[in-house]
């Protein structure tokens, strides 16, 4: 059985979330979700728990990070080819996203990203399964 992973990020605004996330195309489980919370499904074994940022403070003693301000964390999404990379980021883009530092474009890897209306980062990448195979060396991944 794959490994779930949940990923917890605090909003301002559940509702004004929810509609930005919705116009890039995610959906939510109706399950897991109430005033204080919603569960975006990236995919069967992904998803990001978008949590109002009194309710996110319930879960941690530290202060809350402003990613207006601060990178606390990247999310990287892998996609099936470059233009799904486009795809996705574009509708983030139309949806209200801004754009984030631009990465360089390589044989090995395509990569755009961009932020959330809170501040997240997100990055979306397709990785040339071609060079994959090679073997193509780590420090070219994280360039």
């Amino acid at each position: 059985m794959p490994t779930k992973i949940f990923v917890n990020l605090p909003v301002r605004d559940l509702s004004a979330a929810i509609e930005f996330f919705t116009k890039v195309g995610f959906q939510f489980n109706p399950q897991f979700s109430d005033e204080r919370a919603t569960c975006m499904v990236i995919s069967d074994d992904i998803y990001v728990m978008l949590l109002v940022e009194p309710f996110f403070r319930t879960f941690t003693p530290k202060s809350v990070a402003d990613a207006t301000q601060t990178t606390e964390v990247i999310l990287s999404l892998s996609a099936d080819s470059r233009e799904e990379v486009d795809h996705l980021v574009d509708k983030a883009m139309a949806a209200g996203a801004t754009a984030s530092w631009p990465l360089p474009d390589s044989d090995f890897m395509y990569t755009r990203n961009f932020q959330d209306p809170d501040g997240h980062l997100w990055e979306v990448m397709y990785l040339n399964p071609a060079l994959t195979e090679q073997g193509q060396p780590a420090a070219e991944i994280s360039a």
